[in-house]
């Protein structure tokens, strides 16, 4: 069984919620069987050198590794896989760069099999453990209301993408590639979607002149400071919440429905009572 995040409202209010309550939702959802689970297989088989062979040979290895990068629902690709895997390490290969995908490079990178054997090290296994969880919990919070998963998703990854040894438009690249950012993004700057069928560079240019005007941002690195974050996601759910009209339930009935146990379970129920 696996803990359901608790999402008690949309817009603003949810998403404040859900902050306050993070970590110990969190820990909630990795400590249920299902996830722990997962995770303790993940962990035991990278924990001893594997071949790239045996990885992709391996359902749910893959799907938990996959996961752990941000690429759930990709696992069934395994010849794009093994591709991806075996050419990472290639001078004379351009896929990755070709590719263009942030993810699927910090996955090559980070497995970065030498000789076809994948050897990790404690740090990275736990690192890519954490990252498991975290993920996994975005997916199921996304069952309950995409919009608080799109913006764990912008709050974890706009750092990631924007890298101080990097130019501003190249940086703009990467966080116009990541299709949950973006999202954020866009419609936080109230930019219609269709501006994605532009020339790239007019985009990019469309993107920094409405940064400027919306938030008085000027440097697209300043994007990832924690204030700008928390501007960008706030705006983001005001606008979503407008756009998708009235929940069919207001606040006041959801938490009657939590605290009479209605949809809920009894260790949820526990968990609701300390806050």
């Amino acid at each position: 069984m696996v803990f359901t995040p608790v999402i008690p409202s949309t817009g603003i209010v949810g998403w404040n919620f859900l902050q306050a309550t993070y970590d110990r939702q969190l820990e909630s959802f990795s400590n249920s069987a299902q996830i722990s689970a997962d995770n303790d297989y993940m962990v035991g088989k990278l924990s001893s050198p594997i071949s790239v062979e045996e990885f992709l040979d391996d359902p749910r290895l893959r799907r938990t590794t996959m996961m752990a990068f941000g690429l759930e629902g990709e696992e069934w690709k395994r010849g794009f896989i093994s591709k991806v895997l075996n050419e990472v390490n290639d001078p004379e290969s351009s896929f990755l760069t070709r590719l263009n995908n942030s993810d699927y490079t910090n996955f090559a990178e980070t497995l970065n099999p030498f000789d076809g054997q994948i050897r990790l090290s404690a740090d990275a296994i736990a690192e890519i453990s954490e990252q498991f969880k975290a993920r996994s919990f975005r997916s199921a919070v996304g069952e309950a209301d995409n919009d608080m998963r799109l913006n764990l998703n912008y709050q974890a990854e706009i750092g990631n993408l924007i890298t101080n040894g990097s130019d501003a438009q190249t940086n703009m690249y990467r966080v116009l590639g990541s299709v949950p950012v973006r999202t954020v993004l866009e419609t936080a700057l109230g930019l219609p979607s269709d501006v994605s069928q532009l020339d790239i560079d007019q985009q990019v240019e469309i993107f920094q002149d409405a940064l400027q005007s919306s938030f008085r941002i000027d440097d697209v690195n300043d994007l990832t400071s924690a204030e700008n974050i928390e501007r960008v996601i706030q705006r983001y759910s005001a606008i979503s919440a407008i756009s998708n009209g009235p929940s069919p339930s207001t606040p006041g009935a959801t938490a009657l429905t939590l605290l009479s146990g209605i949809g809920s379970t009894g260790s949820q129920n526990l968990f609701l009572s300390g806050f």
